[in-house]
């Protein structure tokens, strides 16, 4: 008798078991059995020039990155109503910088908040005169967090030729961010016996946009970083005129973003 109460008691359970753990799969591999819909397939290929350059095959790979990272990242308008453009525009620069690494999964960012324009320090984006920030990376209690301004984040794409980017600069300070500081080292990224050559060819660099013997935007002599984040912008909007003018450090940059 006992062993009947026993087996009416376990099945319920393992029906129970077998349906979570079967929910749970479907969950974690959600991003991956999706398709991207044709709205969406339309917004990269008009408005992403780096993703119309990709193979089919690629192209394919590309979209089920941006699926997957608009899982795992939360986005919100904060003054400003969201279209499904802004979520591919933002998924697009996500996933550029890092198309050849298939498991990268920005460890340090949770949360991206856009304002409908520039902002200034204090993160207000109306009424002030000193809103001149069109994008960053939060430190300290705004760590894990990005703001980006939508009108910047639109103008980033609306030209492929002017290397300007930024959405994919913060991104890039992202990836630089990940061993802790944004030094303009990426060190998950570079070989150890390339890090001091990196650093030279980023010092030469910056002392060329001084001499105004460079075509590199003029925020790149801020510091190391923002050099990194702005010169990786031009590579990847505009890599073959990137290559022309600045061949040792097209050839660096495409080692360390594996570009080939």
């Amino acid at each position: 008798m006992l062993g009947k109460i026993f087996i009416i008691l376990l099945v319920p359970v393992t029906i129970y078991v077998v349906y979570y753990l079967l929910n749970r799969t479907a969950k974690n591999n959600k991003a991956i059995k999706r398709v991207l819909s044709d709205e969406g397939k339309d917004i990269l290929e008009r408005e992403v020039a780096y993703y119309r350059r990709l193979s089919i095959a690629d192209k394919q790979e590309f979209e089920s990155r941006c699926l997957a990272f608009l899982d795992t990242v939360k986005i919100e308008g904060v003054g400003v109503t969201l279209e499904l453009k802004d979520y591919m525009l933002i998924a697009a620069s996500a996933i550029i910088p890092i198309f050849a690494f298939k498991k990268w999964t920005y460890p340090n960012l949770t949360n991206i908040m856009i304002y409908p324009a520039h902002f200034n320090a204090d993160y207000q984006f109306e009424g002030h005169a000193d809103r001149n920030i069109m994008g960053m990376v939060g430190e300290g209690a705004m760590n894990g967090q990005m703001i980006l301004s939508k009108s910047a984040l639109e103008y980033g794409f609306q030209n492929a030729s002017d290397g300007q980017n930024t959405a994919i600069h913060e991104f890039v300070h992202l990836i630089d961010k990940t061993d802790g500081t944004v030094d303009g080292v990426p060190s998950y990224l570079l070989d150890k016996a390339a890090v001091i050559p990196f650093m030279n060819l980023i010092r030469e660099e910056i002392n060329k946009i001084k001499q105004h013997q460079s075509d590199i935007d003029t925020y790149g002599m801020t510091n190391p970083g923002e050099f990194f984040a702005v010169a990786s912008e031009y590579f990847f909007e505009n890599p073959t005129k990137f290559q022309k003018n600045h061949p040792e450090l097209y050839t660096a940059l495409s080692k360390i973003f594996e570009q080939s």
